[in-house]
């Protein structure tokens, strides 16, 4: 099989599994792709409706893989939990996240959109 790099006899069960559900992640966002292009050039109403249900259920399989990847493969929470929900410049959330672990409180913007947070720290008097 082309999609190992190393040796499968050197494959844990569980890397085998990594392999799995990057390679069906990767398929999942092809055909999002393929659904979308086929919505944005389809001229009748009804298949473009059937299309982009295609396109929007590939979307919830993506989604599946990213959230088993994130429970179970080392760094995906991490790296989600800096990027995703968050509102502001996407790519200066990394200089947040970096400022949040020297602080302990995160910038407003490295927040997760909707936390409630008003960024003002705690009211609790410390002792």
């Amino acid at each position: 099989m082309d999609q190992y790099h190393e040796p499968v006899a050197e494959l844990t069960p569980l890397d085998r599994d990594f392999v799995r559900a990057l390679s069906s992640l990767k398929e999942e966002i092809e055909a999002i792709n393929w659904y979308h292009q086929r919505v944005a050039a389809a001229s009748d109403p009804q298949i473009k409706a059937i299309m982009a249900h295609n396109r929007d259920e590939e979307m919830e399989h993506a989604i599946m893989g990213l959230e088993w990847l994130r429970r179970t493969m080392p760094g995906w929470d991490a790296v989600m939990r800096t990027y995703l929900f968050t509102t502001g410049d996407i790519t200066a959330l990394e200089d947040a996240a970096t400022a949040e672990g020297q602080t302990g409180e995160a910038p407003q913007s490295a927040r997760p959109a909707g936390s409630g947070s008003l960024g003002i720290g705690s009211l609790k008097a410390t002792r």
